[in-house]
């Protein structure tokens, strides 16, 4: 016979262990004008994959990139679950939390050198548990993408 301590005891370890749901950093950031390659897992979306099933198409913002970036700050503090961790020159980081499980998708932005009449900014985002994100990660990048675009006007 289970006993309602056991049961709180089941309760209390079982929703401690989801707090850990957080994940580990992964490796992250910019080396030789590259974005992390996302894993072999549909969990990820880059603008600089090689394959279809992660491959999203970068950002573009007819802006200067000063502005794109001040355009993308103002859009990722505006949104509840989104924390910027790590801004540079041409870089931008930030992680995402879901609300029920605590799930950290972490998403970069990459601004390579100034270009002319357009800002390309690539985009890298995934999820630091699981494997599957459901189109969670893809959707956030469109969503980004049409926030930018509408503050440009």
């Amino acid at each position: 016979m289970i006993t309602r301590q056991a049961i709180k005891i089941t309760t209390l370890t079982s929703l401690l262990a989801l707090a850990g749901c957080s994940g580990t950093m992964p490796k992250l950031g910019v080396k030789a004008g590259q974005l992390e390659p996302c894993p072999d897992k549909p969990n990820c979306v880059s603008s600089q994959a090689k394959d279809g099933d992660h491959f999203i198409d970068p950002i573009r913002v007819s802006v200067t990139q000063a502005e794109a970036k001040k355009r993308l700050l103002a859009v990722l503090e505006e949104t509840d679950n989104a924390e910027v961790v790590e801004v540079a020159d041409s870089y931008i980081r930030a992680a995402f939390t879901s609300s029920l499980m605590r799930f950290v998708d972490d998403v970069e932005f990459y601004f390579p050198a100034e270009q002319s009449s357009e800002v390309l900014i690539h985009v890298r985002s995934a999820s630091r548990l699981g494997h599957s994100d459901f189109g969670v990660n893809r959707e956030r990048v469109k969503m980004i993408r049409e926030q930018l675009k509408g503050a440009a006007h």
